[in-house]
């Protein structure tokens, strides 16, 4: 689909060479690599896949059907009303891997309502067999259903179009189908249109899904792949390397990638990323417009979706995550310039991040519940509300950075007393829960089940400035009662069965199960300088962010002259008392010839 001047894009291809020969073989040692990588599901995963989506396929019809009964519909009436589901997502771009889920939209008529996909259709799908896991998130700025069948995750959205009936045949790119819809449902709609555009607008499919195959592993690696907590998510990446290919339209996947990080270490932002001109449309929907709305303009990394009508997926990154983000982008040009050069592999491209190992200071926000499907809930409510945490911690003056980590890691413990199960609550996991296997509970009927998730922030202290003596302050006390306040504000929250403690901790503290075997005392040694060059290449050992200049990404418990490690469980969000807590931690790194720099960290919800 070229535009009418020939090609595709905004602007004319930086170059219409075909690749060379250097280019052609990397892209063949990247395939390789990739393989090795595992990201290529098997055919009986694809199969399952597929059968997976043709029952809900039918589910979504019987949906359908029975709520236009309940409507008063005839018979005839309700089987004609149809229902049907688009995917989209990795799935429908076909760059999906082992394990990852399935977005999929469900499109109902007009008498199915938003309420009825919760209320209704969430029920249904936990009487279907082979359904693990149900999960939903109303209030989301897209409201969602997670569920897993057969072993396949998907993410279920919804759109209410204006038709009295669905047609097997409905195309979603007609823009007419917008009349009338509420922002939920454009937004909802919008994910299907926009892959399918994405889609048309580059050059060749294969080499576009080849090398947003390798962007995306390397942005999972390198922990910047999300966009609920402020990063990029899937349908961003893919924009960008749309983009990229639409520049060198007859380049190899591998000369693609060297590209990417070249332009995306280079690019001016906020000046938007546009795989087409935005186009104003006869519908009463709002287009992104930086000249006309304040709240467009203050995006930091805009990247607009080429459907009508035009948005920004990247409406969600923040200060610190557009920083941590371009210093991935320059580590990814020098190393892929290094393998251009014969002097590195593809596999220091996709080096595991070191985030637990980076910061001495991390906050761990931990959301628990006693069952798991109302666990489910709340830390996806939790997980979406920590988006808003990050924000007014960039606020307070001591902070350089507030890092928020991509996932939320689940851990589940088995508790033989409330008192247990309280101190869990509270975060504070004693030594005997955390060992704790089920089958040690497994005769005891009074046994307390609490599930978990914990996420993190990692805290990146300004440095101390020259002169100053004597302990700083580090006052996050109102970005946390905030954050809390908001958490509490959700309309399904109970005080009584769901939990939320806030803890800022040192490195050395942070929970054994955020590591894999052996990395924790790995990080613990020292690291040596020289590395080989093909093993991990300078730019991974050397970063530009201020942060290693002060602050060690590594713990370092066996340094003589450091405080031991400590942890305060700030207040929890039913706590009565609002007095603020205070405790003086070791901000910078220091040897036995340097004094500590104590900073004392208030926080009070």
């Amino acid at each position: 689909m070229a535009s009418t001047n020939g090609y595709l894009g905004v602007t004319p291809p930086i170059s219409t060479n075909e690749s060379s020969a250097r280019e052609k073989e990397v892209t063949s040692t990247l395939m390789e690599e990739l393989r090795r990588q595992g990201i290529f599901e098997s055919e009986e995963e694809s199969k399952t896949r597929e059968i997976v989506l043709g029952r809900l396929a039918a589910l979504i019809k019987k949906f359908v059907r029975q709520v236009s009964l309940s409507r008063g519909l005839s018979e005839t009436a309700a089987n004609a009303a149809g229902g049907k589901i688009y995917t989209f997502g990795s799935y429908r771009l076909g760059v999906h891997g082992p394990g990852t889920d399935i977005d999929t939209l469900c499109v109902a008529p007009r008498h199915v309502t938003r309420e009825d996909f919760f209320n209704v259709l969430e029920g249904m799908l936990r009487g279907m067999d082979g359904v693990t896991e149900v999960s939903s998130v109303p209030e989301a700025y897209v409201p969602i259903i997670t569920t897993e069948i057969s072993g396949i995750p998907i993410d279920l959205l919804f759109a209410q179009l204006a038709l009295p009936s669905i047609p097997e045949d409905l195309d979603l790119q007609d823009d007419n189908l917008l009349r009338n819809l509420d922002d939920r449902c454009v937004r909802s709609l919008n994910g299907s249109r926009v892959i399918n555009e994405i889609l048309r607008l580059v050059p060749n499919v294969d080499v576009f899904r080849d090398a947003l195959r390798c962007i995306k592993l390397w942005a999972q690696r390198r922990a910047i792949y999300s966009n609920v907590n402020g990063f990029l998510g899937g349908v961003a990446w893919a924009m960008l390397v749309a983009r990229v290919c639409q520049l060198y339209p007859n380049a190899v996947a591998g000369a693609i990638v060297s590209r990417f990080f070249v332009i995306m270490h280079k690019w001016s932002w906020p000046q938007p990323v546009l795989l087409k001109p935005i186009e104003d449309g006869p519908l009463q929907v709002r287009v992104w417009n930086p000249k006309l709305y304040p709240q467009d303009r203050a995006h930091r990394m805009p990247i607009i979706t080429p459907a009508y009508p035009s948005m920004c997926a990247t409406h969600n990154v923040m200060a610190s995550t557009q920083q941590i983000m371009k210093e991935e982008f320059q580590r990814g040009c020098t190393i892929v310039d290094q393998v251009m050069n014969g002097e590195a592999e593809w596999s220091a491209l996709f080096v595991k991040h070191d985030f637990f190992q980076r910061y001495r200071f991390y906050l761990q926000v931990t959301a628990s519940s006693r069952t798991l499907e109302m666990q489910n809930k709340w830390s996806g409510t939790v997980e979406s509300k920590m988006r808003h945490l990050v924000m007014r911690l960039e606020f307070v003056d001591a902070l350089k950075l507030a890092h928020p980590f991509t996932k939320g890691i689940e851990k589940v413990y088995y508790c033989v007393s409330e008192e247990e199960a309280q101190a869990v609550a509270r975060g504070e996991v004693p030594d005997t829960v955390a060992q704790r296997k089920q089958e040690e509970v497994a005769d005891n009927k009074t046994a307390i089940t609490m599930y978990t998730t914990s996420f993190f922030i990692g805290l990146s202290i300004k440095p101390k400035e020259a002169g100053s003596t004597g302990p700083r302050r580090l006052d996050i006390s109102y970005p946390l009662a905030e954050f809390l306040k908001m958490v509490k504000m959700w309309e399904k929250y109970d005080e009584s069965a769901m939990n939320i403690a806030v803890r800022h901790i040192k490195h050395t503290m942070l929970p054994e199960h955020v590591f894999e075997p052996g990395e924790r005392e790995a990080a613990a040694r020292p690291k040596k300088r020289s590395r080989g060059a093909k093993d991990s290449p300078a730019p991974a050992a050397k970063r530009s962010r201020t942060e290693s200049d002060t602050t060690p990404r590594t713990a370092s418990a066996a340094s003589p002259t450091r405080a031991t490690a400590s942890s305060t469980p700030l207040p929890q969000i039913n706590a009565a008392s609002t007095r603020p807590t205070s405790t003086t931690l070791d901000d910078l790194p220091h040897t036995s010839a340097q004094a500590a720099d104590p900073l004392a960290v208030t926080a009070s919800a």
